[in-house]
């Protein structure tokens, strides 16, 4: 025999509780367990027979097409959703874009590639970002001013100071 022709081990129900017995490939109402611990027997269903919670309701050709092109609950009028990046791809695109395209996936990857591999993932809490790498507003920051106006730069010290800390890791 071949799986096609066999029915299914645990059969869909209809809203009344109707199945296909896999044995004998007759409609029943299965048995089941009352709150009790007792069996309810296996009922068989006539042929044709269809109870009342299986009946659907009629719809003529004009409301199931309504229903059929009727907007999903809570849709809003005129809006459209973002368009999809699958939806770009369908498009093709130009030189100018090929390559700006080409020059993002370049970047990221030469941002990948610049990261550090890190020999012990534990260390992640304790690591702090590199001092070396400072930005303008960083830089901004180190700078005072001293009584009489002028700035005077704290790099220099940082710098000194960061050195000294190298050489006193201990690992």
């Amino acid at each position: 025999m071949s799986k096609s022709s066999l029915p299914p081990i645990d059969p869909t129900k209809t809203a009344s509780g109707i199945a296909l017995d896999p044995q004998t490939l007759q409609r029943v109402i299965p048995e089941s367990r009352r709150s009790d611990g007792s069996v309810r027997k296996q009922l068989r269903i006539r042929p044709g027979f269809t109870p009342q919670e299986d009946v659907r309701r009629f719809r003529g050709k004009k409301q199931a097409q309504m229903d059929v092109n009727s907007l999903p609950k809570g849709h809003i009028i005129g809006w459209t959703p973002p368009p999809s990046k699958e939806a770009d791809s369908s498009k093709p695109l130009s030189k100018s874009a090929k390559k700006n395209a080409k020059r993002r996936e370049k970047k990221v990857s030469d941002k990948k590639a610049d990261e550090p591999v890190k020999d012990n993932w534990e260390d992640d809490d304790e690591e702090a970002p590199p001092a070396a790498a400072t930005t303008a507003k960083q830089k901004d920051d180190k700078t005072t001013k001293n009584g009489n106006g002028t700035q005077q730069s704290t790099d220099t010290a940082a710098e000194s100071l960061e050195s000294k800390m190298e050489k006193l890791d201990v690992r």
